[in-house]
C-alpha cells in the first residue's frame, strides 16, 4: 500500500513538473545567432553571411549564370570536438558541386602501374574515336 502511495505520488510530481512547463534537465538550450546579414537585390543575386554563438559561421554568394542555373560559393566552419576548427568551401556553377576541405576522405593511390598492352588498347580506342568523330578521314 505504501510503495503505491510513493509511486503516485512522484508519478504526480513528474506531471506536475511537465504541465507546470519546468524546464528539463536534458533539454538543450537554443543557440544564439549573433550574426545574420542577408542581402538580395532584383537581379538574382544574392548573399548572406551567419554566426551563432557556438562558434558556427556560414557565408555564401551567388548570382544567375551563364547556362540559366545559379552560382554559388560559399563556405562554413564549425568547433569539432577535439577544439580544432573544420572548414568546408565549395563552388557550384556550370562545371558542377566542388567542395574543398581537409575532412573529406582522399582515394588511395592505384597500388601498381598501368600495364602496357592496356595503355595500348586505351591510346587504340582514342584513336577510333577521333577517327569516328571526323567522319571516318584519317
Amino acid at each position: 500500500m505504501k510503495a503505491v502511495f510513493f509511486s503516485s505520488l512522484a508519478l504526480g510530481a513528474i506531471l506536475a513538473s511537465l504541465v507546470s512547463g519546468a524546464p528539463q534537465q536534458n533539454t538543450p538550450r537554443p543557440i544564439a545567432i549573433i550574426k545574420d546579414e542577408r542581402f538580395q537585390p532584383q537581379d538574382g543575386s544574392y548573399s548572406f553571411d551567419l554566426e551563432t554563438e557556438n562558434g558556427i559561421i556560414q557565408s555564401e554568394a551567388g548570382s544567375p549564370g551563364s547556362e540559366g542555373q545559379t552560382n554559388v560559393q560559399g563556405s562554413f566552419r564549425f568547433p569539432m570536438e577535439d577544439g580544432s576548427i573544420a572548414e568546408v568551401t565549395y563552388i557550384a556553377d556550370e562545371n558542377g558541386f566542388q567542395v574543398q576541405s581537409p575532412l573529406l576522405p582522399v582515394a588511395p593511390q592505384f597500388p601498381h602501374p598501368i600495364p602496357d598492352f592496356v595503355l595500348k588498347q586505351i591510346a587504340f580506342a582514342e584513336e577510333q574515336r577521333r577517327l569516328e568523330a571526323a567522319g571516318g578521314r584519317a
